[in-house]
């Protein structure tokens, strides 16, 4: 997996050991990030939830993004996007989504991009987590779900946009 486009275009991304975390395929990312439009992700600052090896936060800091916090509950997960930063524009959480979420909505934490990948098949079963993501959103933020090509995201947002590519579905959320 490489970075697709931006200031680091081609960089390599290394994911974690094992089948417990599923990367974001570059033709899937490059998808979202044409979803989202350009320069979405320019001088944003951007939550990575549920992030894996990064990637899509990656993405967006290679994008123009000023800071991204990725958050993951995974150990081995969380030292591969280490690895994959190299940035001092980032900060990773090992943590749980919901933990990190309400931590933030507690503490008034906005984000102007916001970007979901759980586990496919769980994001109906996060009514806590959706329950927060309209608190973090800033108020022209953009919220990126992914799932799987068969589950359609409900969220007390506005839904702008829902695509299917491949075995993924990315949907995305804005305040009405």
């Amino acid at each position: 997996m490489r970075i697709i486009a931006g200031s680091r275009k081609g960089a390599r991304i290394f994911a974690p050991k094992g089948l417990d975390t599923r990367p974001t395929a570059d033709r899937v990312r490059e998808a979202a990030f044409n979803l989202l439009g350009p320069g979405v992700a320019e001088d944003a600052t951007v939550l990575d939830l549920f992030a894996g090896s990064g990637a899509m936060g990656l993405e967006a800091l290679s994008r123009g993004a000023v800071h991204a916090t990725f958050v993951e509950n995974d150990r081995e997960a969380c030292r591969t996007i280490v690895r994959n930063l190299g940035l001092d524009t980032a900060t990773v959480l090992c943590q749980e989504a919901l933990t990190a979420l309400r931590t933030d909505a507690r503490q008034g934490t906005r984000y102007d991009l916001v970007l979901v990948d759980p586990p496919y098949g769980s994001f109906p079963l996060q009514n806590a987590m959706i329950r927060h993501l309209p608190d973090i959103l800033a108020p022209e933020g953009t919220l990126l779900v992914e799932t799987a090509a068969d589950e359609e995201p409900e969220l007390p947002l506005a839904k702008r946009k829902s695509r299917r590519y491949g075995a993924a579905r990315l949907t995305i959320f804005e305040h009405e």
